[in-house]
């Protein structure tokens, strides 16, 4: 059992109200000062904040774990700091995880925080978590590489809207070069699930990132990979998500949670 809360809050990295769909689970007797584990839940291109609650069964996955679910909306904004519009990789790698435990029981120990999405928002779980691994750790991509190259969002004009002209190497929307930094420094890496259907038209852009991540010595980001049958559906992402929820190693909450 747990409390859905539909938060409608003013951003100051948007200048604007966005809304967003929390989940909480329900304690019977929460011990003092404990606080709960965050899955942040990153909606697809076309999407919102509601996707993840109406067309998949993650609330229930997440349940016995005790497990917070955390679900922003970004629009088409690629989650980045729009090079045209509204910053919302700020809002919701900094303002929202900084904001959101000063109201709400949530634990802001970095391995306590998880980040995970679909499509654009898989792209955007890389592209947050791998630039902030002292935040998250760990990160669930489904049905998307870590650039979506072959997506529409790539094709069309709100790729030059969120992105811009200018160079992206060497800054958070280089998800692949902030993997790089982070083995290379020695930071913390996040674990990492991928998953991808056979069928799915970004199956291309998911291989390049499954290669890079698989030629890395030593496996540092406990990168695990998986290719099923489907195609970029719910269905597909209906059982990822309770896989990753499991690749989460959490340990159970039975009795503690109704």
């Amino acid at each position: 059992m747990s409390a859905n809360i539909k938060l409608r809050l003013f951003s100051h990295a948007l200048g604007m109200c966005e809304t967003v769909d929390i989940i909480l689970p329900v304690a019977k007797d929460l011990a003092p000062g404990r606080k709960l584990p965050v899955l942040w839940l990153l909606h697809g291109a076309t999407g919102c904040h509601s996707d993840w609650l109406r067309l998949t069964s993650v609330a229930r996955y997440a349940s016995p774990y005790g497990l917070a679910l955390v679900m922003p909306s970004a629009h088409n904004s690629s989650y980045t700091d729009m090079a045209h519009g509204q910053k919302f990789y700020t809002y919701i790698s900094e303002e929202l995880p900084e904001t959101l435990p000063k109201m709400l029981n949530l634990s802001t120990r970095r391995e306590d925080n998880f980040i995970a999405g679909l499509s654009m928002g898989g792209a955007g779980s890389m592209m947050i978590g791998l630039s902030k691994p002292d935040r998250y750790a760990a990160i669930g991509c489904l049905s998307a590489g870590a650039v979506n190259e072959e997506g529409s969002l790539h094709k069309s004009p709100l790729y030059e809207i969120n992105f811009g002209a200018a160079s992206t190497k060497n800054t958070y929307k280089d998800p692949l070069g902030c993997a790089g930094r982070i083995v290379k420094n020695g930071l913390p890496c996040p674990r990492i699930y991928h998953a991808c259907g056979d069928a799915d038209f970004l199956l291309g852009s998911a291989h390049k990132t499954r290669d890079y991540f698989q030629a890395l010595p030593g496996n540092p980001f406990d990168y695990t990979y998986v290719e099923d049958p489907g195609a970029h559906s719910w269905e597909f992402w209906d059982v990822h998500i309770r896989q990753f929820v499991e690749f989460l190693h959490l340990p159970q909450r039975t009795g503690e949670f109704i």
